[in-house]
């Protein structure tokens, strides 16, 4: 059995997710496969909007998710998280870079070094002179992998990746697959895990 974590750098509680993912798997010796989605295009398709915006008249809700997320990081020990200043960023070149290196055999390095990027430090990543900063700070092949970036087929797998979501019932980031269960947000996760026990035991 394997899980699926359909991810967008842009979003913040995708990094945070991404964080306590290992305890998940260390619980019940599964791993999660990362699937790199565009967030802007599943908006779009869906007709969502990022809670900022959606909430916007809501009196109290958006201090509330401020709230939930800082509870998150103090109960998981998320020390080096940090809000982007530049939020929203535009993350269509950094995720068909995460394609390209995923081609590349380099997709867990280059997935470390964007959402460090992104949640740690606070980097503009819609720039390509830090996103080959950033990539070059990792040893990673900036100039091979955000040339790769714009291969045809490279911007068709994410485009393919993102419609097969939308058509799964995907809305938002993070969103997860057990088989054809979907579950969305940090706020899952508990559910999450325990449909991964119960299948495993039968």
């Amino acid at each position: 059995m394997t899980p699926e974590f359909l991810f967008d750098f842009v979003s913040p509680n995708a990094y945070l997710v991404h964080k306590v993912l290992p305890a998940i798997e260390g619980r019940t010796g599964v791993r999660f496969a990362y699937v790199p989605v565009f967030l802007g295009g599943i908006m779009r398709a869906t007709n969502n909007r990022p809670p900022m915006i959606a909430f916007a008249e809501v009196k109290g809700k958006n201090a509330y998710i401020g709230l939930e997320i800082r509870r998150f990081v103090a109960k998981h020990g998320l020390s080096k998280w940090a809000f982007n200043p530049h939020f929203p960023i535009n993350s269509l070149a950094i995720m068909r870079g995460a394609v390209a290196a995923e081609e590349a055999g380099v997709f867990m390095p280059y997935v470390e070094a964007m959402f460090r990027a992104m949640w740690e430090e606070g980097r503009k990543m819609d720039e390509p002179a830090l996103i080959a900063e950033t990539l070059t700070g990792a040893g990673l092949d900036a100039e091979g992998l955000m040339a790769r970036a714009q291969a045809a087929e490279i911007k068709a797998k994410l485009q393919a990746n993102t419609d097969r979501a939308v058509e799964r019932g995907t809305f938002g980031i993070p969103t997860f697959f057990v088989g054809e269960e979907i579950f969305f947000g940090k706020d899952s996760l508990a559910d999450l895990e325990d449909e991964i026990v119960r299948r495993k035991a039968g």
